[in-house]
This record gives C-alpha cells, structure tokens and sequence, in this order.
C-alpha cells in the first residue's frame, strides 16, 4: 500500500476519534437554582453509557460525538429532558401531577413517597411561589385533612384529624426539628416561621410520635428550608392590598467552591384593615450556609429570627357579627413575639451501608401579651380587671442519628437519641383598666400587684428506633418505637393559691409510642398502605401549675388505625391518594369555655376521631390542572362529663365534618408566562358547644389567582373572598354567650417581583 493511502486511511479513523468529547454540565432545579443530586444522565441510541449527578449536581460523560449524540436527563418529580450533547447547566422542571415524589418527613430522611405506610402530603414549591400567600393557612389549608384556622395577622390555630383547638396536639418542625420546646406549646407557633426562605411543607396526618415524640398527635408540619443555589442568585418583591398590608421580600443564595450561603427575608405590616384595633408588623429573617467537605460530608448552619407585634382583638357577638359590625371593644390589648433559633447539622455517610448525622440546637423565645381574653368587666361598669404577662424560655438539645442498611431484604435501622433542657419562665402583673359608657376599654393603669410568677426547667429526653425491610418483592414493613421522658422542676415565686399555681413540684411523664406500617406496590404507580401507630400528649406547664391547687391533668394518649391508597393516571396526568383512619383518644385534654369567657383545659374521658381523606391532581389538557382535596370526618365524645352534665355520645365541638379545597389552575401556551387559577374553600357546618345545642353553618369562599412571568420579572394579583362573604374563621357558644372570629372581606393582593441569576 502507498504512503499516501496509509496515511487517507489513518485519517478517516482518527476523524470520529477526534470528534468524540467529554461533556461536564450541571443540573439545577428551574425554580429554586439549587443543585440536584441522583439526577440520571444517559446517552440516547449511544448504548448504556450514563451517569448521576453528585452532591453538587455535577456530572460527567466521555466518548460523545460532537453534534451526532443525544442525551436524557430524569428525576423522579421532574420532566424529562432530552436535548443534543454539549456542556453546561441543565435546568429541570418540576411536575405537578407526580405521586411519587422524595419525602424526608416521614423516616427523618429522603425516601420515596410511596414507600412511606403513612398519609403525608407535600406542599411545592412552586405551588408556594404560584400562591403568594401572606399567611401559611392560604397554602396549608390546600392539603387534604388539614384546617388551619386563621386569627387574622398570621396568628391561627390548627384542625388536623382534630377538632378546631388550642391544645398542644401538633407538633411543628423547621428542618426536622422542633420549632418550640415539649411542654411550652403554643398554638400561634407559626408566627415565628420566616415565609420567606420556605422550599417545601411536609405535612403528617395523624400520630408520628414514634419518630417525634410528644404533640405530634393529630400531625406534624415539617417547614423545610431552601438551600443556597447553585448560582449566585438574587431576588426582591414587594406586595400590598387594598385593607392596609404591605410586605416586601428579599433573598440572596449563592455557592462558591464548598460553601454556600442564603440569606433571606420579609416585613410585613398592616395598617387600618377590616377589623378595628387589628395592626401588626413582622420582621423575620433567616441565614443559611452549607460546607461540603466532600460528597459524604456535609455541615449545615441555619440561624431564623422573628420580631412580631400585633394588636389583639377577639371575637363578636351574633347581632355584631351578622350584621358585619367588627368594632373591638379593646383599644390597647397586644401580642409581642421575639424568637432566635439556631440549628448546626453535620452529615456524614461513611459508606453505602452507613450515614450519622450530629445535630445541636438553641432556642431563645419571649411572647409578652396584653390579652383581650385577660380582661374581665367587675360590678363597676366603668371598671375592668386585666393583666400584663410575659412567657419565655431557653433551649439547649442535641439529637444523634444512625442509620445502617443491609443487603438482605433491602432491610435497614435508623436509631437516635436527643435531648433539649429548657428553662422557662411566666410572669404577670394585674392591672386597672377603664372602660366607658360605650363598653370599649379605653386604658389601664399598672401596678405592683404581682399575679403569676413562676419558673420551670423541662428536660425532655428520648430514644428511637425504626427497622424497615421487604419480606416479599413489592413489600415494605416498617416498625418503629419511641421512649420519651418529660421531667418537669416547678419553682413557684409565690405563695401556692388557685390563681397564683401550685406549690413547687416535680412532676414527670414518660411514654413508649410505637409503630407498625407496611405498603405493598402492585406496581404502574400503584398501592396499598396500612398502619397501626400511637400518640402522646402530656399536659404543658401553664396546664399543669397554672392557676391550679393541684396539678390535676393526665397526659393524653390515642391509638390510631389507617388504611390508604393511591393511583397513577397514565402519561403522568395525575394521581389520586385516599386514606381512612380511627383514633381512638383517652384523658384527651380539651379546652372548655368558662362563664367569665377565659378558657380551662380538661381531660375528656374518651373520644373518638374518624375519617376518610382525598387528593386528586389531573391535567386532562396541557396547561390545565385540576387539584382537589379533602376530609369527611366524625369527632364525638364517648365518655365526657362537665359540671354534672354527661355528654358522652355527642359530636365535639367546633368540628367540622366536611373540609375540602378544590382549585382549577390554568396556564395557556399561546399566552407564555401567564398563570390563572380558581379555589373554593368549603368548611362544613359543626356544634358551637359540646351540648350540641347551636351549630355553625361553616362558610364556602372562593379564591382567585393571575400572575405572569417575563424573563427575571413577575407579577400577581389575587383577590381572597371574591364573593365578598360574611364567614367565621371560628365559632364558639359559652356561658358567656356566642362569639364569632370575622374572617376577611373580599381583599386583593398585588405584587411585583425581580430575580437576578448570574449565567455561569
């Protein structure tokens, strides 16, 4: 052969050699800019050739042809991509119509949805950017099973397999750990939580006290922040209404090398709304860093802070109420919130079988108060009584975590151990207050009278472990079990009285909660769960020594039964989830309703909650989403009694037995950017007493949403009660008489928004 031939013939080899590249790219979640670790990337009609993207979302391939090959990138939760091979960032987008989504709520780490025996819904995070709220009930109450009851300026209780209370029956997290200490529960919790920063909710329906201990009874909430970006990305916006609220918001994220910083943010304030004397301002902030020491190395560091104050008004009475006259009596009452925690995790997985994570915790919380439902009326009719009181505490707690896998039946156990001492105080002064001909407390005068004065240390230890493994192919089990430890050291700084508190006591409850679960996968996104799980509730400090002779409460504790669903429509158009619970409650703590018009808790002997709960997404065109979810429930009493009366056999008070919430989304592909969407909120009619003797017929609202999106730049506008209708967050009958919570007139919310990412 010529010289001239060999060397055509060389060349016509090394030309695909020479072609062929390494391709190095990034995948970042669309919506939030963070990395995505565990996405597949493979090489399509190349062979098996492919990859996952690491802790930082980064991957490579080698051996591509230049313009001739093709690669896929998926995600559970996210579209699918396919585009032509070439470096760079690979940005996905989430799919709001997929079951089988990655949980960490439910086993304190990621896992499948449904490998999970266990009805936990998940709200998005682009369904918290698409809603806008400005109070957390506007995206909690879309979550089946769930009724958080607004009390107007972010202050709310909580319904979750659970009549409408006050009592310390849900447990709330912020990353997996608790956001107040055991034993200091406060229904307005979620007044502390920075909106701002949120990535997603987890919401548990029913017992997870094996896993988290006490109060996590009717459910838990785990707010779960964003992480830094993966680009240096910023972001501000800025809302208001036309009742007085306005609130801006601002985050910065970015990552750099092995360490990433977010720090984000919002104040609100409220001015001249619906309801008199109802002005409030927030201030919160949160700081977050991760440093990566390697991909099985990992420290995390978040620091939130909240600075609240808002002006305090209760309920009216029927003629008030029904002829929407929502004038407040009280002209000074307040409440004022001020809480610092920090959180530093470090990670670290030692291998494929084996990760431990370290967590310390500190918490510093003040609520100071000039109650509305403190003030009573004395037979001078321009005289009143009322107080001046201030709640605080200090946390220190610590939580260790283990989990090994095994090879034999996918079978694993995770065990911990933590601990959180908490000091805590409660003071409070009386004072004179001057009321006039009108009836409208007008002011008050201090004094030195000291009303409660009192100290107590809560130590709250526990243990817990959770073995799953699957006997049979397409079966999970899953057993868990807790031992918990709540010691109470009670120092009161006055002499023991029915007002003043008991004497100095130590008291202590302790409780094993177990769990057992399994789910079985038919396969086709397919499934079946059951479980057997047990919640406690011991009694808070201010029910246990506050204003009593004696301590006389006894923890509360309930066994749950449930059995639950889901199915997958073809084409990843939708899903539905279902689930059907008993729980049966003994010395559960309920709130009673005194002739003053104060509260008191007490044990009911025996109650009873069951229920069945739904949640269906369908897209039956592209662009259209229909979501709609739900509860009937039935809350009765089986043994009760209150003041002689027997009530055993009646419905609980202020539980509804129908909640649903449905919303029709719509986003037209010849109008790009543009998202609409509709909501109706229906809340069944429930007993105002537990006579049963006055019922309230519940309310329907519908909601409306339109917003557009145009490269870094957005817009919105929502309008809440389109129909202007008169409704009651909360309806009570007492001694006292009836007292309705006004809900807000039609409101509308506009608001403008910039986000600023770097390219590269």
């Amino acid at each position: 052969m010529s010289k001239f031939s060999v060397l055509i013939a060389l060349l016509i080899y090394c030309l695909p050699l020479a072609a062929q590249q390494t391709l190095n790219g990034k995948v970042v979640d669309a919506i939030t800019r963070e990395a995505l670790p565990g996405v597949s990337v493979r090489v399509l009609h190349g062979g098996p050739q492919g990859c996952l993207s690491d802790h930082s979302g980064a991957f490579t391939l080698n051996g591509l042809r230049t313009g001739r090959d093709s690669i896929a990138v998926s995600f559970v939760g996210y579209a699918e991509q396919r585009l032509p091979a070439s470096s760079g960032i690979i940005y996905m987008e989430p799919l709001s119509t997929r079951l089988n989504e990655i949980i960490v709520s439910a086993g304190r780490e990621k896992q499948y949805r449904t490998e999970a025996p266990v009805a936990i819904s998940t709200i998005s995070t682009q369904m918290i950017r698409e809603t806008k709220a400005t109070s957390l009930e506007q995206v909690l109450n879309k979550v089946s099973g769930v009724y958080m009851v607004d009390l107007g300026n972010e202050q709310h209780t909580m319904a979750i397999r659970q009549p409408i209370g006050y009592r310390s029956l849900f447990l709330y997290l912020e990353d997996g750990i608790p956001i107040r200490t055991t034993g200091d529960f406060n229904h307005n919790a979620l007044i502390e939580i920075n909106m701002a920063t949120l990535k997603t909710i987890e919401v548990i329906r029913g017992p997870a006290s094996s896993l988290y201990g006490s109060e996590a009874v009717g459910g838990a909430v785990n707010f779960i922040t964003a992480s830094p970006a993966l680009l240096p990305t910023a972001r501000v916006q800025a809302e208001m209404s036309n009742q007085g609220y306005k609130r801006t918001d601002f985050s910065v994220s970015g990552t750099s090398g092995k360490l990433g910083v977010l720090l984000g943010g919002y104040y609100a304030d409220q001015r001249n709304g619906y309801l008199d004397h109802s002005d409030f301002r927030k201030l919160a902030l949160t700081l977050k860093t991760e440093y990566a020491f390697s991909e099985r190395s990992k420290w995390t560091t978040t620091a939130s802070f909240a600075d609240y104050k808002t002006d305090q008004t209760g309920g009216v009475d029927s003629a008030n109420f029904y002829s929407r006259n929502y004038k407040s009596f009280h002209t000074f009452s307040y409440r004022l919130v001020k809480a610092l925690r920090l959180r530093s995790t470090l990670e670290q997985r030692w291998n494929d079988q084996n990760t431990t994570s370290f967590t310390l915790f500190y918490r510093h919380n003040e609520i100071g108060q000039n109650p509305f439902y403190a003030i009573k009326t004395t037979s001078n009719p321009l005289k009143a009584r009322g107080e001046i009181n201030s709640d605080h505490f200090q946390s220190y707690g610590m939580l260790v975590q283990h989990k090994k896998n095994f090879s034999w039946r996918n079978a694993s156990l995770m065990a911990g151990v933590s601990a959180d001492y908490s000091p805590a105080g409660y003071y409070a002064r009386y004072i004179d207050v001057d009321r006039d001909a009108a009836g409208y407390f007008t002011g008050y005068t201090e004094t030195d009278s000291t009303l409660t004065d009192y100290r107590a240390a809560l130590l709250n230890t526990a243990v817990y472990a959770q073995a799953e493994m699957s006997p049979l192919n397409r079966m999970k089990v899953i057993a868990a079990l807790r031992y918990d430890r709540m010691d109470y050291d009670f120092d009161n700084h006055l002499p023991p009285s029915a007002f003043t508190g008991s004497p100095d006591e130590r008291n202590y409850f302790h409780a094993w909660t177990p769990k057992l679960g399994l789910t079985y996968d038919f396969g086709h996104d397919r499934g079946l769960y059951a479980n057997y799980s047990v919640g406690f509730a011991p009694p808070n400090i201010s029910e246990l020594y506050r204003g009593v002779k004696v301590p006389v409460l006894k923890p509360a504790s309930y066994n749950n039964y449930e059995l639950g669903g889901w199915f997958a429509f073809a084409g990843n158009k939708g899903y539905v989830d279902v689930s059907l619970y008993r729980m049966d409650g003994r010395n559960e703590i309920v709130s009673v309703r005194l002739a003053d018009n104060s509260s008191e808790n007490r044990n009911a002997g025996r109650t009873r909650h069951s229920g069945v709960e739904w949640n269906l997404r369908y897209a039956p065109l592209p662009g259209l989403l229909l979501r709609t979810g739900g509860t009937w429930a039935q809350h009765e009493f089986i043994v009760y009694e209150d003041k002689g009366a027997q009530y055993g056999g009646n419905r609980m008070n202020g539980a509804p037995a129908v909640i649903t919430n449905t919303e029709l989304g719509w986003k037209p592909a010849f109008l790009k950017g543009i998202r609409t969407s509709v909501e109706w909120q229906c809340v069944g009619r429930y007993y105002m007493d537990p006579a049963n003797t006055e019922t309230y017929g519940g309310y329907n609202l519908l909601n409306a949403r339109i917003g557009y999106n145009y490269k870094n730049f957005e817009c919105w506008l929502n309008c809440r009660n389109v129909g202007d209708v008169m409704y009651a967050t909360t309806a009570e009958k007492s001694a006292f008489g009836k007292s309705y919570r006004p809900g807000p007139n039609r409101t509308f919310n506009a608001g403008v928004a910039y986000t600023i990412t770097a390219k590269k």
